[in-house]
């Protein structure tokens, strides 16, 4: 493979060939603990409620130059539409981009080639939490990778966001950081969208435990330790509910601070319906996960 900034194909079974265990094993339980969001805010000089924290760990390694040990990882699915115009910006900022097409047949995959952007193809539709996963392992392969972004395709999500969380995360303050539409939100939520996600979030045990605002933004920041933790084993859109299940029992120090999502007529009619609400409800049901 070549370094960032080329065209890289890579489909799935090669993964499983290379004995990559894409659907590992959760995190051990643990409880955690609250860590003063003052502590963040003195360190970043960013206002943020942070959420929970567990003892500190190694310091962070030091930031290089132009986000060279910062991969975003974009899951695609039939989004040939915007995704060039999604990688072209946000590589402006982060140079090192993977995305993980999970099956399109709209010719994302040739959308994404001329953008410098790395590719890896699921064969089939796997859904959002298998094309995460895919392109977490990827990213965790690159040499000098440090700190990952997971970032929506469709445009949803701000690059100065994406910023803003990495600089809490490069403080050391806490190993995941993640972005919520609920707190001092300037952008108006579809009425549809904020009854599921915030219906979602009120019948999650462990979102409540850590006080989150809200469960299904895509827009996340992850140090490599948490990163090289965190495997996804819930393949459809329920996967953002694992997540937060896993933090709950974790020992990461995790912190929500917030972030504006850019609704468009494009992302509005590809947005979260209330079906697909009720269906991460009843797949977690099904899993039985508690999360």
């Amino acid at each position: 493979m070549s370094g960032a900034g080329a065209l890289a194909s890579f489909d799935i079974r090669t993964w499983k060939k290379a004995g990559v265990n894409l659907m590992g094993t959760s995190q051990a339980e643990h409880g955690p603990t609250v860590l003063d969001s003052t502590d963040v805010a003195e360190s970043t000089g960013v206002e943020i409620p942070a959420i929970a924290a567990g003892d500190l760990h190694a310091a962070p390694a030091a930031p290089t130059p132009d986000n060279k040990d910062v991969w975003l990882v974009i899951p695609v699915y039939n989004e040939a539409q915007v995704i060039a115009d999604v990688v072209e910006h946000a590589r402006q900022t982060f140079p090192n981009i993977v995305c993980v097409d999970d099956g399109s047949r709209d010719g994302s995959a040739a959308a994404i080639a001329p953008t410098g952007a790395h590719l890896v193809q699921h064969p089939i539709n796997m859904g959002q939490g298998a094309a995460l996963e895919t392109g977490l392992r990827y990213a965790l392969s690159r040499p000098g990778a440090e700190y990952f972004v997971t970032f929506d395709a469709d445009g949803q999500h701000r690059v100065e966001d994406a910023l803003r969380m990495l600089e809490v995360a490069r403080s050391g303050q806490a190993d995941v950081v993640l972005g919520s539409r609920f707190l001092e939100s300037r952008e108006t939520v579809p009425w549809l969208k904020r009854f599921v996600l915030k219906t979602v979030v009120t019948l999650s045990p462990t979102a409540r435990k850590l006080k989150l605002t809200g469960a299904h933004n895509g827009l996340r920041v992850l140090n490599r330790p948490a990163a090289e933790g965190l495997r996804i084993r819930m393949n459809g859109m329920a996967h953002a509910s694992e997540i937060v299940g896993k933090l709950a029992r974790s020992d990461w120090r995790v912190a929500e601070i917030p972030v504006t999502i850019l609704y468009t007529d494009y992302s509005r009619a590809k947005g979260q319906s209330l079906v697909n609400g009720v269906n991460i409800l009843f797949e977690l049901s099904l899993r039985g996960r508690g999360v």
